[in-house]
């Protein structure tokens, strides 16, 4: 009794400090808006354009800005204030919202208008990414960190179930028949984008009441300081590994960007469907980090990464093929369930292996990656459907993600070998294989 009572208790420690709860809040709030965007903004683009490659070109819309700004983003993250940092992108986030908005009320005539809109939402992501990242570490005392990754995964992961559900059944309530009269024209996305508004706005209080502590990094903006992330990754092994693994998986594995194609052209079920497909791998990931929190991974962190990053790979391939809504749910929940353990060995290793004054820029290289697998993996995910069609793009990627798992465990040795989840097992283990590396 007293074993499950600790237990209970080591599960909501992060929970204790007052900044956590209200920028977790925050962060909740922030993700369904972007989320149920994101499905409003998809849907809208496939029924303008019935392209894959257009679909391809909305990820590549908000990937570029990170290609562009990413180091100084992780810089700028260091030296200044990173809450302020954040309610300055979230604020132009929301004006562009407002802009999709006015665009869709007045009707939208030349879609690179949409792209250029996103690229300017993906912008405000660029700088507000590695800020967010690097700001945890100052919100809760340094024996909560992994607790509260644990937690912020959780709530990302709920937040990213609800959005797309929030968005499918915004846009369809908005076409249905009884949603008419003076609110007819904000019906389908535009009632979409009225929700991410208030969602936006809400977040922006929330995060102008959170207080961290320690402030940033105040050297002077050099050539030299802005590339010390991106040389820090690249000589630190079990950093790179992580990171470069989480990247070549999704950008080959994603499937996300096509769920539009899957939900109308495969599985015929509509934006509705949409919205389920795109919140079951969050519910997946839901249900496992519900399970970390109660029994977090003690032992062989890199290894058992590895292989949920192959279970990822064969549940693509599963959902590539299926034709069925129930079966593709399925293959998402597992898709969901084991990213999310991957993405809590990776978050805790990216902020445990790196020195705070690093953090920013650390966390700017791996928004780079994040960007690239996400993002980008939807242009690949895309441009590939529009050579091979959707499910062979699927099943391919899928059958590639599974190949990149192998050759990595084999590769990066110090990330087969990383264990417990602390600095001090971590920087052991890096400094073990750094030392072999040139014997290799």
């Amino acid at each position: 009794m007293a074993d499950a009572e600790q237990r209970s208790l080591s599960a909501t420690v992060a929970w204790q400090s007052r900044d956590f709860r209200f920028y977790s809040a925050a962060r909740a709030l922030g993700t369904m808006g972007a989320e149920a965007q994101s499905v409003g903004v998809a849907w809208q683009v496939y029924q303008l354009t019935h392209s894959a490659l257009a679909l391809g070109y909305t990820g590549l819309a908000l990937f570029l800005p990170g290609l562009f700004f990413v180091l100084p983003a992780g810089h700028v993250a260091d030296r200044y204030d990173r809450r302020n940092i954040i309610l300055t992108c979230y604020t132009v986030q929301l004006l562009a919202t407002a802009l999709l908005l006015w665009l869709t009320l007045h009707g939208i005539g030349n879609i690179w208008v949409v792209y250029g809109v996103l690229f300017l939402i993906g912008t405000g992501r660029c700088f507000a990414g590695p800020a967010a990242s690097s700001l945890v570490p100052t919100l809760v005392p340094k024996e909560h960190f992994v607790n509260a990754v644990t937690w912020g995964a959780s709530i990302f992961q709920v937040s990213n179930a609800i959005g797309p559900m929030m968005g499918g059944l915004l846009f369809t309530i908005g076409l249905s028949r009884s949603f008419s009269g003076r609110f007819a024209p904000f019906a389908g996305a535009p009632l979409v984008y009225c929700f991410t508004l208030i969602a936006f706005a809400i977040f922006l209080v929330l995060v102008s009441m959170v207080h961290p502590r320690g402030p940033g990094e105040k050297k002077g903006f050099t050539v030299k300081t802005m590339l010390a992330g991106l040389h820090y990754v690249a000589q630190t092994r079990l950093l790179l590994g992580s990171i470069s693994l989480d990247l070549f998986a999704v950008l080959l594995g994603g499937a996300v960007s096509l769920m539009p194609i899957f939900a109308s052209d495969i599985l015929h079920e509509g934006p509705h469907g949409l919205g389920l497909l795109r919140a079951m791998p969050s519910l997946g990931a839901l249900t496992v980090s519900l399970g970390l929190l109660a029994f977090p991974i003690k032992r062989r962190a890199g290894r058992t990464m590895l292989v949920c990053v192959g279970i990822f790979g064969a549940a693509t391939v599963l959902f590539g093929l299926s034709r069925n809504l129930w079966l593709s749910c399925a293959a998402l929940l597992i898709i969901g369930a084991s990213d999310m353990i991957s993405v809590v060995v990776r978050s805790s290793i990216l902020q445990l292996a790196t020195p705070p004054e690093m953090r920013g820029r650390v966390s700017s290289v791996n928004w780079l990656f994040l960007g690239a697998s996400n993002e980008f993996g939807e242009y690949e995910s895309g441009l590939t459907a529009h050579w091979w069609g959707a499910v062979r793009a699927v099943v391919v990627g899928g059958v590639a993600s599974m190949m990149v798992t192998g050759t990595w465990s084999i590769f990066f040795p110090a990330l087969r070998h990383a264990d417990t989840l602390t600095s001090e097992s971590l920087i052991a283990v890096e400094k073990q294989f750094s030392e072999m590396e040139p014997v290799g």
